[in-house]
């Protein structure tokens, strides 16, 4: 078997017992918290026998194990190994079915964000690496520590006073789309994919029209680590010993610069899949601020009405998510550099 075969194996393996590590995890520590889902559900002042009720319906008086077993799946029940993350203890919905609604939601703005950031950072940092010290260098490095200074949702706020409110460039933070437009069916449950598949182009106007301003706010703070990751692996590559000698050698500028440019990039993607996993469980704020209710306003709302199914179902389902992002990144780096499956 090629040793990249050999090393995307290894991957996965490891990937799958860190998901199940941390779904265990997670079931035993939510439960050890001082709280009872109970008592939220039927109010403090109730008798106790309707809590001990309450603690019936929800399952919660049996061993852990029991519950265990019967989240998993075990013992004949639906559970996570049958993809069924439950039923929601708050609204009563499945929460696989929650999850999609607004999972999609989420990933669609972090992937644009990092995109946009991308296209920035790139040309940006590569720029700066060739001309260290200079007028573009230090400005980034003034943009970069600004951007970076700063919360993210507060340069959202910012970006909504003025370019919604004293610009009129931007549309309110109302959601996805106009609240008079109307949305296309829901395929992927992404709203530029959907409208695509419909051919509804008013809709895709619409909602990258609605998705400016929060991507924006991601793409500022974003580009900034990213610029400098760029950045100092470029003057790493561009200053090693085998890109001397290509220079010694008459290179052309173009193939040194594609030679420097491979190995720059695989540090930086490992920078971008790191952010990517911890903006995905971040994004509250920003989906909050913009009225886009994603995965991170329902993991909160979870939270705070010590839904046990789908604090279980958010953190399951991120984790799927950074992992797999984690694994197309090291595909990615083994295609740029072989020598990271050795």
């Amino acid at each position: 078997m090629p040793t990249r075969f050999r090393f995307i194996g290894r991957r996965v393996v490891i990937g799958l017992v860190q998901l199940v590590g941390l779904v265990l995890a997670v079931f035993f520590l939510i439960r050890l918290l001082p709280a009872d889902p109970a008592a939220r559900l039927v109010g403090q002042n109730a008798t106790p026998e309707a809590l001990a009720a309450a603690r019936h319906t929800l399952g919660l008086d049996r061993p852990l194990m029991i519950q265990l077993a019967d989240y998993l799946g075990l013992w004949g029940r639906a559970g996570v190994l049958e993809a069924n993350l439950g039923t929601s203890w708050s609204s009563g919905a499945p929460v696989l079915t929650e999850i999609h609604q607004t999972l999609p939601i989420t990933v669609e703005l972090i992937t644009l964000s990092f995109m946009g950031a991308f296209l920035v950072a790139f040309p940006i940092g590569t720029l700066c690496a060739t001309r260290p010290g200079g007028v573009a260098d230090r400005g980034t490095f003034v943009f970069t520590l600004f951007a970076g200074s700063q919360p993210e949702f507060w340069w959202g706020v910012l970006f909504i006073y003025v370019f919604f409110y004293l610009l009129n460039a931007a549309p309110p933070p109302l959601g996805r789309l106009d609240p008079l437009s109307t949305p296309p069916a829901v395929v992927t449950g992404f709203i530029t994919i959907d409208s695509l598949l419909a051919w509804n182009f008013t809709a895709l106007g619409d909602g990258l029209y609605h998705l400016m301003l929060p991507v924006a706010t991601k793409v500022f703070v974003l580009s900034g680590p990213m610029i400098k990751m760029i950045r100092q692996n470029m003057v790493r590559a561009l200053s090693s010993d085998y890109i001397l000698y290509a220079e010694s050698c008459g290179l052309p500028p173009r193939t040194i610069a594609r030679y420097a440019l491979r190995n720059a990039l695989a540090p930086a993607l490992t920078l971008i899949g790191v952010l990517y996993g911890y903006v995905l469980g971040g994004a509250v704020l920003i989906e909050t601020i913009f009225s886009l209710g994603g995965i991170g306003q329902y993991a909160v709302n979870a939270v705070l009405n010590f839904d046990y199914p789908a604090i279980e179902g958010v953190v399951l389902v991120i984790t799927a998510v950074s992992l797999v992002v984690y694994l197309v990144l090291d595909v990615v780096q083994v295609l740029l550099d072989p020598r990271v499956a050795e």
